[in-house]
């Protein structure tokens, strides 16, 4: 057999987590088209087979590059540095819909220097004509000595596949680190909670979402029971809404998903907290899991 671990890199927002649900045919991190949605290292595991040899590549979803701007930043940038030294090879993801910046080309640096193989996916690529894509390709080769470069649409699937065998090819022989029917490393509770951000995310702006978490308080039988944690009172109350229709909604939308998820109906009960600076707080951030 064929296995081992790929680091997903690159800039906050390129569809990292998109990416990685895809290449493992399951729901494995949550999306959002807010940054710094990913705050934790995430194992998804995706199985093949390629000329009748299987194959396991664990993938680790990282934060984005990031400067750090308090504890949890300096975490998450922590989690992306430690992840580095264990990775066989690296996904070094780029979004086709913006132009190769600075903040590309740093992590170019950051990437290449590692010594390790390197796979370019140039994501997003779907209603964008061939020529943009083609200058977009051209420019990404630049960055660095890269073993393959994909265009790809982890949306739509498109180029998927391909990206799947040349991730193949890199993994020499191992064992394999997940059973079968494992996507992720990922707890209950902890993908429960994440759901719930994922809604929360989808549903607020501006300065709400990276002072949003949400923490599973109590899972038992079909009762699932999930507060939601901001830093003032002026979240708070966006995130309840006028008489409770904010938050209803927010469990509205995660509760079939956490339904799927435990295999039964649940009664979802959802409460909105203040916890002041908690993303400071790093008593807080270990009680968060982060």
């Amino acid at each position: 057999m064929r296995s081992g671990f790929i680091a997903v890199a690159g800039r906050p927002n390129v569809g990292k987590s998109t990416l990685v649900n895809a290449l493992c045919g399951s729901k494995v991190a949550i999306v959002s088209d807010k940054p710094q949605t990913t705050r934790r290292r995430i194992f998804g595991v995706a199985n093949g087979t390629t000329d009748g040899e299987d194959w396991q590549a664990v993938l680790v979803d990282l934060p984005g590059f990031q400067r750090p701007l308090d504890s949890l930043t300096e975490r998450m940038q922590d989690t992306v540095d430690r992840a580095f030294a264990d990775v066989d090879a690296i996904l070094f993801v780029l979004s086709a819909r913006e132009r190769v910046g600075a903040g590309d080309r740093f992590i170019a640096h950051r990437v290449f220097a590692m010594g390790k193989p390197v796979i370019i996916v140039l994501n997003k690529v779907d209603r964008l004509k061939n020529g943009h894509i083609a200058t977009q390709m051209m420019t990404s080769s630049k960055l660095g000595e890269f073993k393959a470069l994909h265009p790809v649409s982890a949306i739509t699937g498109d180029g998927i596949g391909e990206l799947r065998d040349d991730i193949a090819a890199l993994l020499g022989e191992g064992p394999a680190y997940f059973p079968p029917g494992q996507s992720s490393d990922v707890t209950t509770e902890e993908q429960i909670g994440e759901l719930v951000r994922e809604k929360a995310l989808h549903l607020t702006r501006e300065e709400v979402p990276h002072a949003l978490t949400a923490v599973v308080e109590e899972l038992e039988g079909k009762v699932v029971r999930v507060d939601i944690v901001v830093e003032t009172e002026s979240q708070k109350q966006i995130l309840v809404g006028k008489k409770g229709a904010m938050v209803r909604e927010i469990g509205v939308r995660a509760r079939p998903e956490i339904e799927a998820l435990l295999g039964h109906p649940v009664f979802l009960e959802l409460q909105v907290k203040v916890r002041p600076h908690w993303r400071r707080d790093g008593a807080q951030l270990d009680r968060f899991g982060l």
